[in-house]
């Protein structure tokens, strides 16, 4: 399953553009890239926890400027992948994040296109990469 999920991280990496995007609310967490499309077909949320799968990061084109090699020490990184969907308009977002003591509870957020808006029959793939500024254990809800 491992190597499936690293087969996907190096597909969204390499197949994608960007769209960057500070929290402005939040200096806890800095959303990558945020995609309609380009992402695996399965829904999964993988925290890129080896030095090898974030250094992997700093290789990619649309990610090497708004990542740091001091970054593998003090950030996780984070994939959040919302997997096929039936038509297009999906996204994935956070829609709130909070630290504890222990831990970062980041709250996901699935949303799903308007109804009076036009939609394209294509099987999407949403999904984003964000940068968590801490180290503590990750929790998604």
């Amino acid at each position: 399953m491992k190597k499936l999920v690293l087969f996907f991280i190096t597909l969204l990496l390499f197949s994608c553009a960007t769209t960057s995007n500070k929290n402005s609310s939040s200096a806890l967490y800095e959303v990558l890239i945020q995609e309609k499309d380009g992402g695996a077909p399965i829904r999964f949320f993988e925290i890129l926890s080896e030095e090898s799968e974030i250094k992997m990061l700093l290789t990619d084109d649309n990610l090497k400027n708004k990542i740091k090699a001091s970054d593998l020490k003090t950030c996780n990184f984070v994939i959040l992948n919302l997997g096929e969907k039936p038509s297009d308009g999906y996204t994935i977002s956070i829609s709130k994040i909070e630290e504890t003591d222990k831990n970062i509870i980041i709250y996901t957020q699935e949303n799903i296109p308007q109804k009076q808006m036009p939609v394209i029959d294509v099987m999407p793939y949403p999904f984003m990469i964000v940068k968590v500024n801490s180290k503590k254990e990750l929790i998604f809800k």
